[in-house]
């Protein structure tokens, strides 16, 4: 028998509790992980937010915003298994349920120039990159698949990047291990039925950095259909999406201003 789910513009609370379970948002400190959970508290969201390095007496802006408005952050490094597994035990120090994960943390480190690598420092970027983007979500899915089972509805999202459609020749660690976690998207979604949602978002051109000059900018908006700095709302709005469809899982949210068509 099919299950009748009701739907909210909102997003729905959990069943055990008045108050909604929170969403854990990784790399949140900055930019589009940022963004999202500012637009989750918004919506009346509770929300744990991961940061990886702060100077002690140098507060980060985003963090001191989140932190005003009552959201734990927790420091978390996931460069390497000790760091992930040490995280996982101070998020169960704080709640002991969750809505939704959004393994928004990442690493943008491109490979050296052939020659000029010190050694083992390709190694060291590859290992480095799929423990962030692989290995990471890879364990706090296993281990806090009992929290989300604690809420319903549930949800994991993985925000990929749409440059694994083809790779690329500058960052061939970072694209290899955005299609490891591509594909760890379609396992959870199967390991984690039904109850759990587990789903990816592969966003592409959404946001420049101040230090972009005009010529860059130019050059990047020529390389999609529409031809927009979308900004970190159309991330969002794809989050919400896949947080409010109670029908879909395994899937991969394309948000790439129609770059696949040039």
């Amino acid at each position: 028998m099919l299950r009748r789910w009701t739907h909210s513009p909102r997003l729905r609370e959990s069943s055990m509790s008045a108050s909604p379970a929170p969403i854990l948002i990784t790399g949140a400190s900055q930019r589009i992980g940022l963004y999202c959970a500012e637009r989750l508290l918004d919506e009346g969201q509770p929300v744990i937010a991961t940061f990886r390095y702060e100077r002690p007496g140098h507060e980060r802006p985003g963090l001191a915003r989140l932190r005003e408005r009552g959201v734990p952050t927790l420091q978390a490094d996931f460069a390497d298994e000790a760091g992930i597994l040490a995280f996982i035990g101070r998020l169960k120090e704080h709640t002991d349920r969750l809505r939704a994960i959004v393994h928004n943390a990442s690493e943008w480190l491109g490979e050296t120039t052939p020659g000029e690598a010190t050694p083992g420092e390709e190694a060291r970027i590859f290992q480095r990159l799929f423990n962030v983007h692989m290995l990471a979500p890879y364990l706090i899915n296993l281990h806090c698949a009992e929290l989300l089972e604690r809420s319903s509805p549930a949800d994991i999202v993985h925000i990929g990047d749409d440059v694994t459609r083809k790779g690329s020749a500058r960052h061939i660690a970072y694209s290899a291990s955005k299609a490891g976690l591509d594909n760890l998207t379609l396992s959870f979604a199967a390991r984690l039925a039904p109850r759990v949602k587990v789903n990816g978002i592969a966003p592409a051109l959404i946001l420049f950095k101040p230090e972009d000059d005009a010529e860059y900018r130019a050059r990047t908006l020529a390389k999609s259909a529409l031809g927009i700095e979308p900004g970190a709302e159309a991330v969002y709005l794809g989050l919400r999406y896949l947080l409010d469809n109670p029908y879909v899982t395994g899937t991969t949210l394309t948000v790439n201003g129609g770059r696949h068509l040039k």
